[in-house]
């Protein structure tokens, strides 16, 4: 933590609406208990550039911000997790994912039409090659663009005219208190969404115990095991996360024969082909805190299903 043991939690973040919100939220509660914590923005490549997330690479968002919490620049870094590689960091600890904000994307379209409303032709923009691969799969004869800018620039793209509607991620726009202009919540049987969307991780050095205990009190056990899911599928499939992989899991209640209620990880997956001429889909519903084998468990049955085809395809 900081050198003095008086001084404010180090908030780490982006500079975006999006990105301070996300960590302002952290920051307050952890001053709520009694903690004082204060947000410090980092620029990051992924800021600078107007590039498609697929050219600039995985981790743009999150390098630079994981860089100042190993030069004790900041103690903690907020992320939205599907930022995140899949590949762990020895010397951080993700040491408390949040209540999960709603999963699924939103459509954002002129005159208030839902996506099956859209006529043929309609120029839909998106930043992610797994919408982009989902919405083509739809046949709905949809024109994709590429999508880069924050949410704010994306929704004036629509109010503008220069697109016909747009795909984002619904828990960007009600962490900004912007769940107004959504048209439609896209159900994750037309889309599933990012591996870990709406979730955000909570990140800081590893060697700081006391740190990693303050932080634990944000945890939402849960939340947890269904990112643990999620992401076990995308990195069994050895898949980026700009690979066209959707991926949900939720905790369910289930009953036993003897009519006890217990708790059950649900999880759903999806890889689609890019020019969307394929999707293969799997399900697979186990113990919650089996969550990170339950995740191969799939991946594997997508590779036997013909999935490593499509996440390879070029």
């Amino acid at each position: 933590m900081s050198s003095s043991a008086s001084a404010p939690i180090r908030v780490g973040t982006r500079g975006s609406l999006l990105a301070t919100t996300q960590a302002q939220t952290i920051a307050d509660a952890l001053t709520a208990a009694g903690h004082p914590a204060e947000l410090v923005i980092i620029k990051t490549e992924g800021d600078a550039s107007a590039r498609p997330v697929a050219e600039i690479g995985v981790g743009v968002f999150t390098t630079a911000i994981r860089v100042a919490l190993r030069n004790n620049e900041v103690d903690v870094a907020v992320h939205s997790y599907k930022d995140l590689p899949t590949a762990p960091e020895d010397d951080l600890t993700i040491a408390a994912v949040p209540t999960r904000v709603d999963p699924r994307d939103a459509l954002v379209s002129r005159d208030g039409l839902v996506l099956g409303e859209l006529p043929p032709g309609s120029v839909v923009g998106t930043s992610a090659p797994r919408r982009a691969a989902q919405l083509r799969a739809l046949g709905l004869g949809l024109e994709i663009r590429p999508l880069r800018g924050n949410l704010d620039s994306r929704l004036g793209k629509v109010a503008s005219g220069e697109l016909d509607a747009v795909v984002v991620a619904r828990a960007g726009l009600v962490r900004i208190g912007r769940t107004e202009v959504v048209t439609e919540a896209l159900d994750p049987v037309v889309m599933l969404p990012a591996p870990a969307q709406g979730a955000l991780a909570v990140e800081c050095r590893s060697d700081d115990a006391e740190l990693v205990r303050i932080l634990a009190e944000l945890d939402d056990p849960s939340t947890r095991a269904a990112i643990e899911a999620e992401r076990s599928v995308l990195a069994a499939l050895e898949a980026g996360c700009t690979a066209p992989v959707g991926a949900i899991a939720e905790v369910v209640e289930s009953i036993d024969e003897d009519g006890r209620i217990f708790a059950e990880l649900s999880l759903r997956a999806a890889v689609a082909a890019e020019d969307g001429s394929d999707v293969i889909r799997a399900s697979v519903v186990g113990p919650v805190d089996r969550a990170v084998e339950l995740g191969k468990d799939l991946a594997a049955e997508l590779l036997e299903l013909g999935a490593g085809e499509l996440v390879n395809s070029p």
